[in-house]
């Protein structure tokens, strides 16, 4: 069943074509995922499916019963108090609801006999479509996706949005979205704000709910583990791919080779009979050399295959060889004010090695950095650069770039021997030519600061480079362009980033961040991940064997009691057996009410067509098995009491 659909689809702004000719069709349950460089029109297309902007031209149509979630870019959160009321903001009208049917009941409960039909038919009304529409478990819900996210789902309802980091409310507008019942995702950069374990939790969700999503990503590993589909964007226009984001890449060099070929075979045609014409034009074949230019006149010129212009080219060389131990730790401690976040760290990063430094967010990895950049001091210990260690630093927040220069002017400041065509000359190298050299670095893109922050870094020729997100803000080909440079260089690196993709690519050893400990890993991340994900099922299984023989502790324990309290009274046999049965039955609904919770907490749930019907049964047996269990202890109780007197 087709849900959005785009033809031939334009936009202008004034003389300045964005797209044009951009068709794709998005059926039901697709998985879509729109990549190209930074200005091409991603979020655009998105703006167009929203309904948010029209197209200068083409048409747009949509199934007349869809539902449609985009990430509302301000998260505002209007009218929630805490992070659970503005990630239960889809169900605000059910959540109204259910306070209305305890106001009722409990005016049910006060008028007592005196209750009319007409309360009791509303009340009947309102308690089924609560039922109908998931009630009984969008709760359960939230706070899955919550606790996948990151945040502890009871802390969550009284936790205050007025102070959250902006990476915080990123998480919770997605948590927003995720909950909502819409039936296609419009996910914006979504992993922006994720740590790796976040980012495999979104990825695991993603793939196995049946909405429909369409995806802007730069993070080609989430890419490759989500998409069925790929929208590229290039040369102002858009080119739809069947297959995954792997496919994708195979599909896309295929046919660039195919152009290539194409327009190479045109251009020697061409120039043969440009040859032809010029030396007979004049001569004994002027008559075929003037037929020939007339027909060479009428052929339709091929371009030259799209992606080549405009590449970021990054070359990262080293001035000096610097020391074998590039980076020294020695019982170093590092804190944010009471809270520590490394403790007692002694290690060394040797010359060559590419680490890739990971852990949760908030675990200290980029106070790690700023630390070993002489931004702050260790609270104890020692964290300092080897002999002969040279280092240029990628921040985060790109404050390596002056916000108050011309683009000409910073690179020029570093290179004040260069003339007027070298600087433009590099700055070409990064995609700014012309006018644009002249723009003041405040007034740039994410991205563009981005990429002149790379510029900045190729003129170092540091022996040790740190990049701390150097992903955040950079294209999909930029990524590229960035990894094979990185892959070339001859010096050391450091590198923060939760890009699993530029990690595997790149990393020959891993810290991780864990507690306030750090565990070296001597080899590649892929090796890491293996093992990182051996150790989370063994903690898994340690958990569920260390529950399971706490709970038959407990009921040794109970029998051992019962035993020497009916020892102690002989004469009550009849109460001990009864005591006994009573246990067993407690014991066995509590088990029961176990498992249909765990059930019912289970996202993939919801992501099943019955899902919902499933999850209303579950909470219904839940209540119904809680009152045999709570008869069952009072039976107990009463026993237990009768051996004791």
């Amino acid at each position: 069943m087709t849900l959005i659909s785009l033809s031939n689809v334009a936009v202008e702004f004034g003389a300045t074509t964005l797209f044009k000719d951009v068709t794709f069709t998005v059926g039901e349950g697709d998985r879509w995922g729109i990549v190209g460089r930074n200005g091409t029109g991603k979020t655009t297309i998105f703006k167009l499916i929203a309904g948010l902007q029209k197209p200068t031209s083409g048409t747009i149509a949509k199934s007349p019963n869809s539902n449609i979630s985009m990430l509302d870019q301000h998260r505002v959160f209007d009218g929630a108090s805490n992070i659970w009321e503005a990630a239960a903001a889809p169900f605000a009208d059910l959540i109204q609801l259910e306070k209305s049917l305890a106001a009722q009941a409990n005016h049910i409960g006060e008028l007592g006999e005196k209750v009319t039909d007409a309360i009791l038919n509303k009340y009947s009304a309102d308690l089924e479509r609560f039922d109908r529409e998931g009630g009984y478990v969008f709760a359960s819900k939230i706070d899955s996706v919550l606790h996948g996210l990151g945040f502890d789902p009871e802390a969550a309802k009284s936790q205050s949005l007025e102070f959250l980091s902006g990476g915080e409310r990123g998480r919770v507008g997605l948590a927003q979205q995720l909950i909502s019942p819409a039936e296609i995702l419009l996910l914006d950069e979504p992993t922006n704000h994720l740590d790796l374990e976040t980012t495999r939790w979104l990825e695991e969700y993603l793939s196995t709910t049946e909405k429909t999503i369409i995806l802007i990503s730069h993070d080609r590993a989430f890419m490759a583990s989500v998409v069925d589909h790929v929208l590229h964007l290039e040369g102002n226009t858009g080119q739809s791919y069947i297959g995954g984001y792997e496919q994708f890449i195979v599909q896309r060099t295929e046919r660039r080779l195919s152009q290539m070929r194409a327009f190479e075979k045109q251009a020697k045609v061409v120039a043969n009979e440009e040859d032809y014409i010029r030396r007979n034009i004049a001569g004994q074949n002027s008559k075929q050399a003037k037929g020939r230019r007339k027909r060479l006149e009428r052929v339709s010129r091929l371009s030259p295959p799209l992606g080549e212009a405009g590449s970021m080219s990054l070359k990262l060389d080293v001035q000096e060889r610097g020391g074998d131990q590039v980076v020294v730790a020695e019982k170093a401690t590092i804190s944010i004010e009471d809270r520590v976040l490394i403790k007692e760290l002694s290690g060394f990063v040797k010359r060559g090695d590419r680490l890739g430094i990971v852990g949760p967010n908030g675990a200290g990895k980029s106070t790690f950095l700023k630390t070993l950049m002489g931004e702050r001091q260790p609270s104890s210990g020692k964290l300092r650069l080897g002999n002969s260690i040279s280092v240029e630093y990628y921040r985060q927040d790109l404050a390596q770039v002056p916000k108050d220069k011309s683009l000409y002017d910073i690179i020029s400041d570093l290179r004040p021997s260069w003339e007027r065509g070298l600087v433009y000359g590099h700055l070409g190298r990064f995609g700014f030519s012309g006018e644009e050299t002249s723009r003041i670095a405040g007034t740039l893109s994410g991205g563009e600061r981005a990429r002149i922050a790379l510029a900045i870094m190729m003129l170092s020729r540091a022996n040790l480079l740190v990049f701390d997100e150097p992903t955040n803000h950079l294209d999909v080909e930029s990524i590229e362009a960035l990894e094979d440079a990185i892959e070339a260089y001859e010096g050391t690196v450091l590198l923060v980033s939760h890009d699993r993709a530029l990690l595997r690519a790149l990393c020959t050893r891993v810290w991780e961040l864990q507690g306030t400990s750090v565990f070296d890993f001597d080899g590649s991340f892929a090796e890491w991940e293996v093992v990182s994900e051996e150790r989370r099922e063994q903690d898994r299984l340690d958990a569920v064997t260390a529950n399971n023989q706490k709970r038959e502790k407990d009921r040794r324990q109970a029998q051992k009691e019962n035993a020497d309290a009916s020892k102690a009274k002989p004469g009550i046999k009849v109460s001990k057996w009864e005591l006994e049965a009573a246990e067993k039955k407690a014991v066995a609904a509590e088990a029961e009410v176990a498992r249909l919770t765990e059930l019912l907490g289970d996202s993939s749930l919801y992501d099943s067509p019955d899902g919902l019907e499933k999850a209303a049964e579950y909470a219904k047996q839940i209540d119904l098995v809680k009152v045999e269990m709570d008869e069952a202890l009072e039976l107990w109780q009463k026993l237990s009491d009768a051996l004791n007197t």
